[in-house]
C-alpha cells in the first residue's frame, strides 16, 4: 500500500483543493493518522499563515504543526531556482518527518499563479517522483469547452508520463454540467483503463466568494453588516440605472456596486432586501470613496436588518473589473464551503474504486534523492563506527565535518594529532577534536596488541615479528586491524592510496564471507531519474565466469538490501543468441550458473548495454523479457569495460557515483578513487556504515 498521494494541476484556480479536502476526509474514515503537506505555499508575508493549509490543519484537527506542513514559499522556490538539488533535499527531509509519524500522507502541489509556471510543472513532477508519491491530476473545466478540456487533461497525463511519474487518476473539476458524462466517457476512452477518471460538475456555492474576500480585495473599508461578512456573492450589477429598472436587476445573493451618493439605490436595494417579492442581497459597495449623506446614515442606523455596506476610493470601472477577477477560497471561516467540497467530492469521485487504487498501487523504482535521504536515515537509524586512515587528507576532514555535524556516525581518524588539529584549524572546520577519535598508529595504546595479532595471523606467510611491527605502522594494516579486532566496525580509504593498498590486508586476514571466493565492487550510479548498480568496476581484471556469476549474485543482494529491485543484465556486445566467440560465451556460461544457483533472480545475459537500460530498445532486440529496458543492476564482462563506462556514464549525465562498496569480505572495508569529492567520502562512510549493520 502506498503511504502517500500527490494531488497536482498544470494550472492555476482548477479547484484542486477541493479534491484534498474530499481525500482526507475520506482517509479519516479509515484511519486517525491523517498527515497534510504543502510543499510550495503562495505565502510571501511569513507573518501571516496561509489561508489554505491553515483551513486544512484547522478543519480535520490535523496534529500537524503549521511550520512543518510546508517548505518553501513560492518566492523562495523561484529565488533558488539554480539549487533545485538543495530544495528538493529540503522537501525530502520535511516531509520524511511527517511521513514517519502518520499512516497516509496528502501532498498537494503548488498553485501555479504568476510567472514561472513551466518552472512550477517541473517542480511537482519532480517533487512527486522525488517523494514517490503517486499522481492524482485535477483539470479545470471552467471557461473550456469540452475538446479544450479533453486536450487539457491528454497533455498534463502525458507530461507527467514523460517525467517517469506515475498517475493515479484524472479529475476534471468546475465541468459545464450539461457536458460532465460526455467529458467522462471521452476520458476513459482514451486514457488507460487502469487510471481512475472523476468529473466534478461546476458548484456555484463554491465560486462565489464571500463579502469578507471582496472586501479584503478590494482594501475596502466596512460602513455596516460587519457580522454578516459571510455572505456569499453570486451575482453583482453597477446601480448606474433609475430605481425602477434597477429592480428588475435584482437576483440571489447580489451585489451591488454603487457611487455612495445615489440614495435612492442604496435605500431600493435596502428595502428589496427585506422584502418577501425580492431574493436576497449580498452587500452594497460604494465607490469613489463618496459615502451617503447624514440623514441616510441615520436612516440606516435605524433599521432592525443591515446588510453589509463597504466603502472604496476605486471608481465603478475598476471596482468592477477587480470584483469580477477574484477566486474565491476555502479559508478556515467559511466551514460550509468546506462541506459543500467534501460533498461533491463525496458524489462524483468513486470512493471505492480510489482506495483500492491506493491499498494496491505500489512504486516502482527510487529517486537518487530520494536514495540518499534514505542512506543516511538508515545510517544513523543504528550508529556505527568508522575508521578513516587518511587522517591528514583535507578532503577527509571535510567529510568527517558533515558526518559528525549531522551525527552519522562515530569516526577515528589515523595520523598525528598536533598534524590533524592544526589543519582543521587551517581549514577553519567547525569540527570539535574531542568529538573524534585521533590514533597515531605507531604511538597507539593498542600498536603492541595488533603487531601481536598480525604476527599471529600471517606467521604461515614468512611474517616474522619484525615485519609485522613493520607493516602496524602503515595506516592501511592499522585501520583494518582496528575492525578485525572489533574496536571499528568499518573502514574508508583510498583518497590517497590505491586500490591495492586498502584492500591487500583485508584479503590477507579479514577474508571473504563463507561460500564466497571472489571479493567484487559496485557502484550504486545515481543518475538523472532513477538508481542503478554497476558492478564490477574497480577490482576484478577478467573475471572467468564462475566469477562472474558470483559477482552478479553478490549485486543482487546489495541491491536488495539497499531498497532496488534487483533485475539483472549480464552485459556483453551482443544480445541473445546473435553473438558468438569467448567473450559472449562466458557471459552466457555465467548467466546460466546464476539462473542455476538462483532461479528466483531476474537476469538476462548476455545483452547489450542499450538493450538492458532503453525500454524501446529492449522491447526490439528481447521482446518478452522482465530485465530488458528496465535493468537495475548492470554486470560488466571486464573490469577494463566497467570502469570506462561508470566515469563516462558519470562524466556525461553529472550522474553521482557512489562507491566503489566492496563486496563478499567478512567485514566492511571499503575504498575511495583518488579523484574522490568530500560528497563521495561522506556517501562511501554512509554506505559502510549500512554494511556494518549486518555485522553481528
Amino acid at each position: 500500500m502506498t503511504k502517500n498521494i500527490f494531488i497536482a494541476s498544470a494550472e492555476p484556480y482548477t479547484g484542486k483543493s477541493v479534491i484534498a479536502f474530499g481525500m482526507i476526509n475520506m482517509l479519516l474514515a479509515k484511519t486517525q493518522k491523517v498527515g497534510y503537506f504543502k510543499p510550495i505555499i503562495a505565502q510571501d508575508d511569513l507573518s501571516k499563515k496561509d489561508e489554505h493549509v491553515e483551513a486544512m490543519l484547522d478543519y480535520f484537527s490535523l496534529p500537524v504543526k503549521y511550520a512543518d506542513a510546508f517548505a518553501f514559499t513560492r518566492q523562495d522556490m523561484l529565488h533558488e531556482y539554480q539549487n533545485s538539488g538543495d530544495i528538493i533535499n529540503t522537501i525530502i527531509s520535511k516531509y520524511k518527518k511527517l511521513e514517519d509519524n502518520y499512516d497516509f500522507t496528502v501532498i498537494e502541489g503548488s498553485d501555479f499563479l504568476g510567472e514561472g509556471m513551466a518552472f512550477e510543472f517541473e517542480s511537482n513532477a519532480l517533487m512527486a517522483k522525488n517523494l514517490g508519491a503517486p499522481v492524482l491530476i485535477v483539470v479545470s473545466g471552467k471557461n473550456k469547452t469540452a475538446s479544450q478540456l479533453f486536450k487539457s487533461a491528454i497533455n498534463i497525463y502525458r507530461n507527467f508520463l514523460l517525467r517517469d511519474v506515475q498517475v493515479l487518476g484524472v479529475v476534471a473539476n468546475m465541468v459545464n454540467p450539461d457536458e460532465a458524462e460526455r467529458i467522462k466517457q471521452a476520458l476513459s476512452n482514451q486514457l488507460p483503463a487502469e487510471l481512475l477518471i472523476a468529473v466534478i460538475p461546476i458548484e456555484s456555492g463554491l465560486q462565489s466568494p464571500t463579502m469578507k474576500e471582496i472586501t479584503a480585495a478590494l482594501d475596502a473599508e466596512i460602513l455596516f453588516g460587519a457580522d454578516l461578512m459571510d455572505n456569499q456573492v453570486d451575482n453583482f450589477v453597477t446601480g448606474a440605472m433609475m430605481l425602477p429598472n434597477f429592480l428588475r436587476h435584482i437576483k440571489d445573493n447580489l451585489l451591488i456596486v454603487t457611487p455612495g451618493d445615489r440614495g435612492d439605490i442604496i435605500i431600493g436595494s435596502l428595502q428589496a432586501n427585506l422584502s418577501a417579492n425580492y431574493p436576497k442581497i449580498a452587500g452594497i459597495v460604494l465607490t469613489a470613496g463618496s459615502l451617503p449623506d447624514e440623514p441616510m446614515i441615520k436612516l440606516i442606523e435605524g433599521l432592525q436588518t443591515i446588510i453589509p455596506i463597504i466603502s472604496v476610493q476605486k471608481g465603478t470601472f475598476e471596482t468592477t473589473t477587480t470584483i469580477g477577477s477574484i477566486h474565491s477560497k476555502i479559508t478556515i471561516d467559511n466551514k460550509k464551503k468546506i462541506a459543500l467540497a467534501i460533498e461533491l467530492f463525496e458524489k462524483y469521485v468513486d470512493l471505492k474504486a480510489l482506495d483500492d487504487k491506493i491499498i494496491t498501487f505500489s512504486y516502482e523504482g527510487i529517486t537518487p534523492h530520494m536514495f540518499q535521504y534514505n542512506l543516511v536515515k538508515w545510517a544513523k537509524s543504528e550508529k556505527k563506527h568508522i575508521v578513516l586512515p587518511e587522517g591528514n587528507d583535507d578532503r577527509i576532514l571535510k567529510a568527517v565535518e558533515k558526518l559528525i555535524t549531522q551525527d552519522v556516525v562515530n569516526i577515528t581518524l589515523l595520523g598525528d594529532p598536533v598534524e590533524i588539529g592544526t589543519s582543521i584549524k587551517r581549514l577553519g572546520l567547525n569540527l570539535d577534536i574531542n568529538a573524534i577519535n585521533i590514533h597515531n598508529p605507531a604511538h597507539s595504546q593498542q600498536y603492541d596488541n595488533y603487531v601481536e595479532s598480525l604476527y599471529e595471523l600471517r606467521k604461515n606467510k614468512n611474517v616474522n615479528m619484525e615485519m609485522a611491527r613493520d607493516m602496524m605502522t602503515d595506516v592501511s594494516y592499522f585501520g583494518t586491524m582496528m575492525v578485525y579486532k572489533g574496536d571499528a566496525d568499518g573502514m574508508v580509504s583510498g583518497a590517497v592510496h590505491t586500490t591495492q593498498h586498502t584492500i591487500r590486508p583485508a584479503l590477507q586476514f579479514v577474508k571473504t564471507k563463507p561460500g564466497v571466493s571472489v571479493v567484487s565492487s559496485i557502484f550504486f550510479m545515481c543518475l538523472p531519474e532513477r538508481v542503478a548498480i554497476f558492478g564490477d568496476c574497480a577490482v576484478n581484471p577478467n573475471p572467468t565466469a564462475q566469477q562472474l556469476a558470483e559477482i552478479a549474485i553478490s549485486s543482487a543482494e546489495s541491491s536488495a538490501k539497499f531498497g532496488i529491485e534487483p533485475r539483472i543484465a549480464m552485459l556483453s556486445y551482443s544480445s541473445g543468441t546473435s553473438g558468438e566467440g569467448e567473450d559472449v560465451e562466458r557471459v552466457r556460461e555465467a548467466t546460466a550458473i546464476v539462473k542455476a544457483r538462483h532461479p528466483e533472480l531476474k537476469i538476462e545475459g548476455p545483452i547489450q548495454y542499450d538493450a538492458a537500460v532503453d525500454p524501446l530498445v529492449g522491447q526490439q532486440k528481447m521482446p518478452g523479457s522482465e530485465v530488458a529496458g528496465r535493468a537495475s543492476v548492470l554486470i560488466f564482462p571486464d573490469l577494463n569495460t566497467g570502469n570506462n563506462t561508470y566515469k563516462a556514464v558519470q562524466r556525461e549525465t553529472g550522474a553521482l557515483a557512489i562507491g566503489p562498496m566492496l563486496q563478499g569480505l567478512n567485514k566492511p572495508i571499503n575504498d575511495l578513487s583518488r579523484g574522490c569529492t568530500v560528497d563521495d567520502i561522506f556517501n562511501t562512510v554512509v554506505i559502510t556504515a549500512i554494511q556494518c549493520q549486518d555485522i553481528k
